[in-house]
């Protein structure tokens, strides 16, 4: 499978993975697959110790300590333990029209009950700054939710000058980043960025498994538990433990899951940040120039460097769930048509609501891909009249 297709819908979740997050998974189930402090034999403690060394990586890879770091299902999951759980009935929220579904949604459906006012920021010169968020704070805003990088145009936010101003000026506001796009292949300090709360996802650009995501929270925000239930701590207790992480975690977590990411997490660290985005950056410039110029192609991704290894288009007559079809079915290349969950982006572009199609690029793509990818669309171009 791998050598008949060319693998370009990394924004979706990255493949291949690295052969050791392959072996973590397995390794789990064959030789340790013992619940986590559910029990005190030495196939749970191992299972547990595990857990704490990936809780580690996490915290040291986003400059963060261990107890700050809450493993989830997923981004989504995160995103909603993060935003119902620092909300309140009377809250105003900024966030801005590049967010994904999952951010979009949980605060719809608690403004839809009429318990918060939302405000959302539309991009000015392809960023978001401090400044325009500023004109919207009211004495009841009590949330700003931005995403480091749109999962549609590539567009890096400047987070770390938002974080900055909002810590400054407005401490009582929470700064939550979404990160789901840029972790793995940028350089996030949540101390430096001043980020309360960071979401991340493991199958992304972290190059761990489907199905694990986590928060890494402030010591300073309280956040109401979204579920309850077993812990493996102190079952007397009627009521979920208070403690960080567990007062955010319940139920037995994806053990095999979170192993993985710990060793995407390792193969990153060992690789170097630096190198996968210069890698990245360098496939996606090379992507961006052979395409450019055609009259019937239009992108809507930066020209700048230093966005995410991201090019959406559209050609003019043919719609874009067409084009991903042909690429895949005469081309073998994958790539994603659509909405990409981002319906107020694509609003913002005027793509909706057939939406564009999204090249995603990642570390394991190489340069003759790239080459053929952007044959392979040209051609598609040339071919409509």
């Amino acid at each position: 499978m791998t050598n008949s297709i060319i693998y370009a819908d990394n924004s979706s979740t990255s493949f291949p993975k690295p052969d050791s997050v392959y072996e973590a998974m397995t390794g789990f189930y064959k030789n340790y697959g013992g619940n986590p402090g559910r029990s005190s034999h030495k196939l749970s403690a191992t299972a547990y110790s595990k857990i704490g060394s990936v809780r580690s990586l996490v915290a040291a890879l986003f400059n963060s300590k261990s107890e700050n770091v809450v493993f989830t299902l997923n981004a989504t999951d995160a995103l909603n333990i993060a935003i119902r759980g620092v909300l309140k009935q009377g809250d105003h929220v900024i966030t801005s029209v590049l967010e994904h579904n999952s951010v979009n949604r949980p605060l719809n459906h608690l403004e839809r009950a009429g318990l918060i006012n939302i405000t959302r920021v539309e991009p000015s010169d392809e960023t978001i700054t401090f400044a325009q968020i500023a004109q919207h704070i009211t004495p009841r805003t009590k949330l700003v939710a931005i995403t480091h990088c749109s999962n549609v145009t590539g567009w890096v936010m400047p987070v770390e000058e938002i974080g900055y101003n909002l810590k400054a000026y407005y401490p009582n506001i929470v700064f939550l980043a979404d990160c789901a796009q840029t972790a793995g292949a940028f350089d996030i300090d949540v101390e430096a960025m001043n980020m309360d709360i960071l979401v991340f996802t493991a199958h992304k650009g972290l190059m761990g498994a489907m199905g694990v995501g986590g928060l890494v929270v402030s010591p300073d925000i309280e956040i109401e538990p979204l579920r309850v239930g077993g812990s493996g701590d102190d079952s007397r207790n009627p009521f979920h433990p208070e403690n960080m992480p567990d007062r955010l975690e319940a139920g037995t977590p994806n053990i095999p899951g979170i192993v993985a990411l710990g060793a995407g997490i390792e193969f990153i660290m060992d690789t170097g940040i630096d190198a996968i985005r210069d890698k990245e950056e360098t496939l996606i410039v090379r992507l961006r120039e052979k395409l450019a110029g055609r009259r019937n192609l239009r992108i809507f991704t930066s020209e700048k460097h230093g966005g995410a290894s991201i090019l959406s288009f559209n050609i003019d007559g043919i719609s874009p769930n067409d084009v991903a079809s042909i690429l895949d079915g005469e081309f073998g290349i994958a790539t994603r048509p659509g909405l990409h969950c981002a319906p107020y982006c694509h609003r913002f572009l005027g793509t909706y609501p057939d939406g564009a199609v999204r090249i995603s690029l990642g570390f394991f793509n190489t340069m003759d891909e790239v080459d053929f990818i952007a044959e392979s669309v040209n051609k598609i171009a040339e071919s409509v009249k």
